[in-house]
């Protein structure tokens, strides 16, 4: 079992920047992808951004892949996602999620997921 807990967002001017964390503890390491996911209120959660648990590999929704960077610190279990250049279409809430196995888009394929943190851009 892996827990996750995010933190960072916050309401930020549209241009803003915002960096999200998410601390893992538990059956975490090398093997586990780390992953963003969001939702907005009435649509389905979307894939962000998911990395391999080694760092190399790196995927991105097409709409964020210019302004938004993940990475992840092995030494502190911790994944990170750069916001940079927000829209107000960027807003929702943002959750971490974590598999066993190579990244993928698809949220059911990630069993172990934080509770989420609100990312809110004004125009």
């Amino acid at each position: 079992q892996v827990q996750l807990v995010e933190s960072g967002g916050g309401l930020v001017q549209a241009g803003g920047s915002l960096r999200l964390s998410c601390a893992a503890s538990g059956r975490t390491g090398s093997s586990y992808t780390m992953a963003w996911f969001r939702q907005s209120p009435g649509k389905e959660r979307e894939f962000v951004a998911a990395i391999s648990g080694s760092g190399v590999t790196r995927k991105y929704k097409d709409s964020v892949k210019d302004r938004f960077t993940i990475s992840r610190d092995g030494a502190k279990n911790t994944v990170y996602l750069q916001m940079n250049s927000l829209k107000p279409e960027d807003t929702a809430v943002y959750y971490c999620a974590a598999r066993s196995g190579g990244p993928v888009s698809g949220y059911t394929l990630y069993n172990n997921w934080g509770q989420g943190t609100q990312v809110t851009v004004s125009s």
